[in-house]
């Protein structure tokens, strides 16, 4: 086992790594693409229920992106986040393989199992999850 704070740093590092992309991502989608033209984009893609799901995962990466980066629910969020992107693999990527410059579901894994991993492990202690003493994830392992 690595030392407790490397451990700490690296959560934090991921954390807001994981935050940033997915905030970005529900920032685009709601402000600089709008609504309507996510909602078209979904549905262009074959998205089920298009005006109902563009908003949710607007919302969700918009949200849980914020409370990765500051690690708040994490559990909550990295699960909401892993959800979101395993839709979007099997909806929209996986059948152009693995490259992102295919349209490939490369970014989506990479983004899914990070916001799972954290999920199950937890925040860590730099984080508000860590201050009111529920940084230690889902998964709970021998000290």
């Amino acid at each position: 086992m690595g030392s407790p704070l490397f451990r700490d740093l690296a959560l934090l590092i991921a954390r807001i790594g994981l935050g940033v992309v997915f905030i970005a991502h529900g920032w685009q989608k709601f402000f600089d693409n709008g609504v309507q033209a996510t909602q078209d984009g979904f549905a262009a893609m074959g998205v089920p229920l298009p005006e109902v799901s563009a908003v949710a995962a607007a919302a969700i990466e918009l949200v849980g992106g914020a409370a990765l980066l500051v690690g708040v629910l994490t559990p909550i969020a990295g699960i909401l986040l892993f959800l979101v992107m395993l839709g979007a693999m099997m909806l929209v990527h996986v059948e152009n393989g693995v490259f992102v410059t295919d349209g490939g579901y490369e970014l989506v894994v990479a983004l899914g199992v990070g916001s799972l991993l954290i999920a199950a492990i937890g925040a860590g202690r730099i984080s508000i999850d860590g201050l009111l003493g529920k940084g230690a994830g889902w998964i709970k392992t021998a000290a």
